[in-house]
């Protein structure tokens, strides 16, 4: 009884709560209701987070480089400040201009002596020279361009299928892992002297489609930018699941159109990821590879202006660095929208 009593004694509304509560003071009428955040207030946040912030970290950045430079001694003198490095981007510019300049004067003049030699009837005279002037700076940027390029379609060609079959077949992934543990780590110092001895008893030709220096390079981003790929393909496979293998099995498709409605498509997302780490790895490598075997691209440049070792030399070097970060970075940022793009393609 007690008990009933208690629980409907507190199901009973309190007369003093009840009472309180009707005579509770309205609201002021100026009352003013909590502000809402405005769509523009949302924009200037986005706008501060996303470009006013990395703005002030750069600018701080460069103040300090400009306050800090002048204090380091080098062998060439003092470091060069942000003006010093972007001084010589602009000397590099207008020695390409100039070269641009010469190269088309070049053809001009041998065009018109062709024209004068036709002209006297002396069909031997006429020539077909290919300009033979030093490499610019933005020639050597579009080599190095061309060298990853290469070595990253070669490393996407080796390493995509065999990272399907490891993902696959988990026999064939415990006999290819040993392999990828111990060849991933090895430097791109260490290839380059093997691709080297090897490129040079393969390509014997004066006169090859591509030179040895460029085969080499191309090479040893290759060996050393293909792991990523491999490694996220076989993890991108390994993990489809199942049930869509199963529906393969019941549906009888042949090995290609499974691998092509069901394998591949689950897989895209971590295959691009692999890409996008092989493209960043392969650009680093690349450097190396060029100033060792002297193909004529960043690399080289850098390594050129080291032994060059003139007052504007280390000033050369220093925005050599930065327009590789950059063409690293934009790099990385394509790659980035082809796997959102592939991933976006997916859900859909």
């Amino acid at each position: 009884m007690a008990t009933a009593f208690a629980s409907i004694v507190e199901d009973q509304p309190d007369p003093t709560v009840a009472r309180t509560t009707s005579q509770a003071a309205p609201p002021p009428p100026f009352a003013k209701e909590p502000a809402k955040a405005s769509p523009l207030a949302g924009k200037l946040a986005g706008w501060s987070r996303d470009l006013l912030a990395p703005l002030a970290g750069i600018t701080i950045f460069l103040a300090l480089w400009a306050l800090l430079a002048p204090t380091v001694q080098t062998s060439l003198g003092a470091l060069p400040g942000p003006l010093d490095v972007a001084g010589q981007g602009v000397a590099l510019f207008e020695e390409w201009q100039a070269a641009s300049a010469q190269e088309a004067q070049f053809y001009a003049d041998q065009d018109t002596r062709n024209a004068a030699a036709m002209a006297a009837g002396n069909a031997a005279g006429v020539t077909d020279f290919e300009y033979s002037g030093p490499p610019t700076f933005l020639d050597q940027i579009l080599t190095s361009l061309k060298t990853v390029a290469l070595g990253f379609v070669l490393a996407s060609v080796v390493a995509v299928p065999i990272g399907l079959v490891c993902g696959l077949s988990q026999r064939v992934n415990a006999a290819i892992n040993p392999l990828v543990q111990i060849m991933k780590p090895v430097s791109p110092l260490a290839w380059l002297p093997i691709v080297t001895m090897v490129i040079s008893a393969m390509v014997d030709s004066n006169d090859p489609l591509l030179a040895k220096s460029f085969l080499v390079s191309a090479l040893v981003v290759m060996l050393c930018s293909l792991w990523p790929t491999l490694i996220n393909t076989a993890v991108g496979t390994a993990s489809i699941d199942k049930d869509l293998l199963n529906v393969g099995r019941v549906l009888k498709l042949g090995w290609f159109a499974k691998l092509t409605k069901l394998v591949l498509p689950s897989s895209l997302p971590y295959i691009f990821t692999g890409m996008r780490l092989s493209l960043g790895v392969g650009w680093m490598v690349l450097i190396a590879a060029e100033m060792l075997s002297q193909n004529p691209g960043l690399g080289k440049f850098v390594w050129d202006e080291f032994q060059n070792g003139s007052s504007q030399s280390l000033a050369r070097i220093m925005f050599a660095v930065v327009v590789i970060g950059f063409i690293g970075f934009g790099l990385d940022r394509l790659m980035m929208a082809l796997q959102s793009a592939v991933s976006r393609n997916r859900v859909a």
